[in-house]
Order: C-alpha cells, then structure tokens, then sequence
C-alpha cells in the first residue's frame, strides 16, 4: 500500500512513523519547515514502545505525484477545509481517506468534497505531543487505533491496512461498526470537554464539589440521548463505565480542550459542543447544558481573538 499521511505532528508522526519503522511505503505531506527538520534530523519518536529515528520520504502540496491508497488525515477540525485542498492532488478513484479527527461533522464535509465510498471512519487514543525540537513524545501506553468502511463492510483495503498496523506495536482493530464507536466517542468527548473546559478544572475537582458528579451523569445522559435518536445508542456497558469515571473524586482526567485553552490555543468548540448542541436541538433534547458550555467556549474565543485569554 501507498500511503500518505498528513503532517507529522503528534499523531500523525506517530502511526505513521510506526509504519515505517515496519517496513511500509510511507510519505508525510508537510509544510516547507517541518520538510527542512526532517530531512535534517529524520523522524524522531521516544515511547515505551522504543524509540525510533529514520529518515522518511517527505513532500509539499506541490510535489505530489500520482495516487495513493490511503491517506492519513491527522489534522484539527479547524484546518479541515485547507486539509480537504492539501490532499486533493494526492486522491484518485480507489484512494481511501481515513480521517483520525475528533467528533462527526467531518465525515459530512469529506464525503460532500471526495465522495463516501472514498471516506473511512476512524477514531484514535493516544496521548503524545510533539516537542519544540521536532521530536514526538509517547506520553503512556495509549496507542490505538480503530477504523472502518461507513456501510459496515469488512473490505480488502480495510483488511490490508489493519495487516500494515499489525506489523508495528499499534493496537489497529478494524470494525464493521465505526459509525457506533465514533458516536460514543463524541458523547464521551462532549460531556469530558464540555465540563472540564466549564470549569476550569479536572474531573475529580468537579467531582468532589456539591453538584459535580450528578452534573457530569447529567450531560452524559443529554449526549447519550442525542447519539440514541441519531441511531447509536450508547451500550449499557458503556454507559455504566463513564458513569464511575464521573463520579471518580481522585481523577486528574481533564480535556485536551482544556489544556488548549490553557496555552491560549485554538480549540474546536463548533465540532463538539457546537455539534452536539445542533443536534440536541434537532431532537428537541434540552439543549441548557449545551448552550451554557458553548457559550463559554465562544467567550474564549472571543476573548484570544482580542489577545485577551
């Protein structure tokens, strides 16, 4: 398989850099500085899981040739559409596009720009960040990644880039259902990003005040709702599970919204909470919850777009 994957930042860098440490053709689409790094000082990951340096094959928009078979789409949901244009040269009739994005609203603008049969669903868990001297730091054990066809088929192209992922130390589990996992992720997501980011504080903190952990059960049970009446309800298991995490007094678990907020980052409020709160409002869910957090979200941005945060 030919692959090219976007970036080579935290994530990116990571799943692909695997990939080539496993022997697969490889191409990271970058940016004329991030190419100038690593054509210097070669792709640089310290984990656990064993550090890796490797010169890689890297390219800019204007120098992709021909086709490839998939495409790594690791971007922020706030470059979606000068992404979609990035990659556009690189995308022929049987490219897979496998977006790694956080939330939902993405699969509707990639299948609109390339068409569904090109898009796959994917989610992924991991924590690393990439340092200020290029190098990409494995934070914990989290190395997941999950992906499938949007009809639930188990095609050839799925098959073969699980067998790709399974040469490396990532943990790659192909699905016939990513449309539910992706669902529970974002109901996980929101309700996480939606409280932690609100109040400024983890969720034990929440947790140990008056009213957090019965709030946090509350806005889980609101998103629970939406993705039920989209067609994906949560399983109980699910439910059971984020129901104790929520109530947990001794968890330091936060948001990576909110530890954007914190640096004065951009987030992407529209793509979680702004989601949710459209299709609370689609399915007449009391929207309250959603609508108070966006709201603060918004401020934020409001207030770093006046250099104020």
């Amino acid at each position: 398989m030919r692959i090219l994957c976007l970036g080579a930042g935290a994530i990116g860098g990571y799943f692909g850099g695997r990939l080539v440490e496993a022997g697969a053709d490889v191409t990271f689409l970058v940016r004329e500085g991030r190419k100038k790094a690593l054509t210097e000082n070669g792709l640089r990951i310290e984990s656990s899981f064993g550090d890796f340096v490797s010169p890689v094959n890297v390219v800019t928009m204007e120098e992709i040739t021909g086709d490839y078979d998939v495409v790594l789409l690791t971007c922020k949901a706030y470059d979606l559409p000068s992404a979609m244009q990035t990659i556009a040269p690189a995308v022929g009739s049987g490219t897979a596009i496998l977006p790694l994005l956080n939330g939902l609203a993405h699969i509707d603008l990639l299948n609109e720009k390339f068409g569904r049969t090109r898009i796959l669903g994917g989610v992924a868990k991991i924590a690393a960040t990439l340092t200020p001297d290029g190098v990409i730091k494995h934070l914990n054990d989290w190395r997941y990644i999950t992906f499938g066809e949007q009809d639930g088929a188990m095609s050839p192209r799925v098959l073969a880039l699980k067998a790709a992922f399974d040469k490396t130390s990532v943990v790659a589990t192909a699905v016939p259902n990513i449309m539910q996992v992706m669902w529970e992720k974002i109901v996980h997501l929101a309700t996480i990003a939606g409280m932690t980011c609100t109040m400024r504080a983890s969720v034990g903190e929440i947790a140990r005040t008056q009213y957090g952990a019965s709030l946090m059960v509350e806005f889980l049970g609101r998103n629970a709702a939406i993705a039920r009446e989209e067609g994906f309800a949560p399983s109980d298991k699910f439910m059971a599970e984020y129901k104790i995490l929520f109530s947990d007094v001794q968890s330091k678990y936060t948001a990576s919204m909110l530890r954007d907020i914190e640096r004065c980052n951009a987030i992407e409020a529209d793509h979680i909470i702004g989601f949710m709160l459209d299709k609370a409002n689609k399915h007449n869910i009391d929207p309250t919850l959603h609508r108070f957090a966006y709201t603060h979200l918004q401020s934020y941005e409001q207030r770093r777009a006046a250099n104020r945060c």
